[in-house]
């Protein structure tokens, strides 16, 4: 069978994962894979001798054998807290805020911007915004001022219609991806980072980082923390300078497959994951809070979470693992017994 990366090699840059990884399992499998888009990759076809089930990639729900309901309640960031903390799920909790007048008069009261400033308030004017149904960290950021918050709310609304605003939180964070109660993997989180190459000073660095971001459709980082060094100083050549706040591969984070160091991190993932009906999903999670490893507490729960972090770790035989239990709840392939 030919490798992963023979694959990836000729694909255009903006091909999806999700395609290259269905291409690659129908080969082993011995399923036909088809483009049916022009060579895009954001729809496809595979097919058995008795079966044909089409799949898309970019914002289609990546795996089918989770329900549309389940999928759609984990999307939703505050119903999905909800749902686990009614479970005994612990999460970051938070409320949710709507940032366009059109349907208020179909809503309860105590969602618009003026309550947002207000909790914000009793959260001691820090907390951590990021949109209601957001993905891939997009706008996800620490705020500590009203100030802050007042631009955040305008520049967010220009993207999304509503957010969740929750107390700010801290420990250390992993992804924990599970699979009909079986922990596929876990991983450990990382904040993204810039280089220093000895000419350039950290603000023209960050510079060149949002500019990367913003062409792959994401919000740039915002640095709003005070920190020990002034983003004049020009590092140098190879010394790191983290970013604070999200923590996404997208986003430019790094991401290592690492166990937690207590199980109770993969109990409540798998919990979590039951609890909202999910069959396949990544919990994301904050550990070691106040540097207790059963300090746990769920950030949220993505029902269709990427694996490219398998692929950069030369683990596909999970991707192919993965794929099996798509191909076989869907009937494509007989079920591993």
């Amino acid at each position: 069978m030919p490798a992963l990366r023979e694959f990836r090699s000729g694909k255009p840059s903006a091909y999806p994962d999700q395609s290259v990884y269905a291409e690659y399992a129908c080969a082993e499998f011995g399923l036909a894979f088809r483009d049916i888009d022009g060579g895009t990759g954001l729809v496809f076809s595979v097919s058995s001798a008795a079966k044909c089930i089409h799949f898309g990639a970019g914002r289609c729900s990546w795996y089918p054998q989770n329900n549309a309901t389940a999928s759609s309640l984990a999307t939703d960031k505050y119903f999905a807290n909800q749902i686990l903390e009614s479970a005994g799920v612990a999460t970051l909790g938070g409320e949710y805020f709507f940032l366009h007048e059109r349907h208020r008069a179909l809503r309860s009261a105590g969602h618009e911007r003026e309550a947002a400033l207000e909790y914000f308030g009793k959260l001691g004017a820090a907390a951590f915004a990021k949109p209601l149904a957001g993905s891939r960290g997009d706008f996800a950021q620490a705020i500590y001022d009203e100030a802050s918050l007042l631009r955040y709310l305008d520049e967010v609304s220009r993207f999304y219609d509503s957010i969740l605003i929750q107390p700010l939180a801290a420990g250390i964070e992993y992804r924990i991806f599970v699979m009909d109660d079986e922990v596929i993997y876990a991983a450990r989180k990382y904040p993204p980072f810039v280089l220093g190459d000895g000419v350039r000073a950290i603000r023209d660095l960050l510079a060149a980082h949002d500019a990367a971001l913003q062409s792959r459709g994401l919000s740039p980082a915002s640095v709003t923390v005070d920190r020990d060094i002034s983003p004049d100083v020009v590092l140098p050549k190879g010394e790191r300078w983290d970013i604070p706040g999200r923590m996404n591969l997208s986003a430019g984070g790094t991401t290592v497959l690492e166990a937690p160091r207590s199980d109770a991190a993969l109990t409540q993932a798998r919990k979590a994951v039951r609890a909202l009906g999910l069959r396949v999903a990544a919990v994301d999670m904050f550990t070691d809070i106040g540097g207790d490893p059963n300090a746990i507490r769920v950030i949220e729960v993505n029902s269709s979470p990427s694996i490219r972090l398998l692929e950069q770790s030369e683990r596909s035989d999970l991707i192919l693992k993965i794929w099996h239990h798509t191909f076989s709840a869907m009937g494509l392939l007989v079920p591993s017994s």
